[in-house]
């Protein structure tokens, strides 16, 4: 054991001493640079997350995961905590009368895919039991494909009947006790939700490795303003909430790029959802802090990919 921490140490030290000369050398733009090169490389992702559990996902600031399969009438509750992941409690729910993925307002259909929780409603028709956590439907993939409809929240149920209903018209709704405990049990601001039709497709860290990777590829083509690498992470379905499509957006990015405009681009905070779905894609949802600074726009927020693999190449679909 011994052995194997003076050999890490030395590895470190090796690697420590490397960068110091090159900052020596070459000055801290090189350091930079060199450590910007490692994270565009998927083995170094590999290497990291040989030790996480990233069955449900890569989370650097989501705390809880709510995972509902439809089919089992089953929502699970995980809590992640230093990328491992922890199964907390599992109930059973209600979900929409109509199988398959909601698509039109009133079709009674529970939505697949990743969702935040915005908010807990109280006060309420009794119907709906003591509160609701309200989810981000229609989320921004959800725009892009024109899906319509409202309201989706996790509810009770209720409160002056003791029979149990059979469906519900699109939510999620669990017995009022544990409800409550689930909601006491989680931070709103740190959850996510997952829903999926039938079994839940989980990560594999290959994939998860692949899509860190390429979102720092994608990143240095967009800050080099390299134009025909960055459009292949696109994919010929991409199109965004507003209805632009890959030739309008195409179009946009050449004009913006034509300036050569020196930037800045950094990412902090990812969270990586596998997101299922009604089209048979391997699709991941990205949302992560973002900074970016140029001669003309200097912006710090949130940027959201959806994203498909495709032939072990990651093509994105989406994004906010």
């Amino acid at each position: 054991m011994n052995k194997i921490i003076i050999l890490l140490c030395m590895v470190i030290n090796i690697f420590a001493n490397d960068l110091v000369n090159l900052y020596r050398l070459q000055g801290l733009s090189a350091v930079e640079q060199k450590l910007e090169e490692s994270l565009k490389n998927k083995e170094y992702w590999n290497n990291y997350l040989k030790n996480k559990n990233v069955e449900l996902g890569y989370y650097e600031t989501k705390k809880y995961i709510l995972l509902t399969q439809k089919k089992r009438s089953e929502l699970a509750l995980y809590k992640i905590n230093d990328y491992q992941t922890t199964l907390v409690t599992k109930n059973n729910v209600i979900v929409g009368e109509k199988e398959g993925d909601k698509y039109l307002e009133g079709d009674k259909r529970t939505p697949e895919g990743v969702y935040d929780l915005t908010s807990k409603k109280t006060k309420l028709d009794q119907f709906y039991g003591p509160f609701a956590l309200v989810t981000s439907y229609p989320n921004t993939f959800d725009k892009s494909l024109d899906k319509k409809g409202y309201g989706i929240w996790i509810h009770g149920m209720p409160l002056e009947n003791d029979e149990r209903e059979k469906y519900t018209r699109g939510c999620i709704a669990l017995d009022n006790p544990e409800l409550e405990k689930l909601e006491k049990n989680i931070d709103l601001e740190n959850a996510i939700l997952l829903t999926s039709e039938d079994e839940f497709q989980k990560a594999k860290k290959e994939e998860i490795s692949l899509v860190l990777s390429s979102i720092y590829n994608w990143k240095d083509s967009w800050k080099r303003s390299d134009i025909d690498k960055y459009l292949k992470y696109y994919s010929p379905e991409f199109k965004k909430y507003d209805g632009s499509d890959f030739k309008k957006f195409s179009k946009y990015k050449k004009r913006i790029f034509g300036k050569k405009e020196r930037k800045r681009i950094h990412f902090s905070n990812i969270n990586i959802s596998p997101y299922p779905n009604s089209l048979n894609k391997r699709m991941f949802k990205i949302i992560m802090d973002q900074i970016y600074k140029s001669p003309t726009v200097d912006f710090k927020g949130k940027k959201e990919l959806f994203l498909e693999i495709v032939n072990n190449e990651v093509k994105i679909l989406t994004e906010d």
